[in-house]
């Protein structure tokens, strides 16, 4: 299986970085994972409507250039659907059942996703209602992911 989490912006601060480097690695005994930036579209601290919706768009073109035509994509959205750990691992392995080879994850970034990433999705999926920085997300996403091969598996990890 090959899972992608394309993700908007530079991840800067190094104890994400580490983290996610390490679940990386762990991940590696389950599936091809493939981290992918694409650039954040620079713009103001204030916005109005329309630049929100224009800077969202921008992102959304590059993320869209990201994904292949048969992956099946998870957009992450406050409003998507919550699950439990279980429920992930369980949606993950279906996946794999019906021969999706290729998952994506989509992290927008601080504005979140564009109508057309949205539009582009298969199952918008959230965290929870409380808002998380993007660069956060990618390390609990990953997280998430490599329990949810635990869980899978049967293998001694999650509690």
């Amino acid at each position: 299986m090959n899972i992608k989490i394309i993700t908007v912006g530079k991840l800067k601060e190094k104890y994400l970085k580490m983290g996610i480097a390490e679940y990386a690695k762990r991940l590696s005994a389950y599936c091809k994972m493939e981290l992918i930036e694409v650039p954040d579209e620079k713009a103001p601290e204030k916005l109005s409507e329309a630049e929100m919706i224009q800077v969202k768009e921008k992102e959304g073109e590059r993320i869209l250039a990201k994904i292949p035509d048969q992956a099946y994509v998870f957009a992450l959205a406050i409003e998507g659907k919550q699950r439990t750990s279980e429920a992930f691992a369980k949606e993950i392995e279906q996946l794999g059942v019906q021969g999706k080879s290729t998952i994506v994850f989509v992290i927008g970034g601080s504005l979140g996703l564009s109508d057309a990433v949205m539009k582009r999705s298969n199952t918008p999926i959230s965290f929870g209602k409380m808002t998380l920085p993007h660069q956060l997300m990618r390390l609990v996403l990953i997280e998430q992911i490599y329990r949810g091969f635990k869980i899978v598996r049967n293998e001694p990890y999650h509690k």
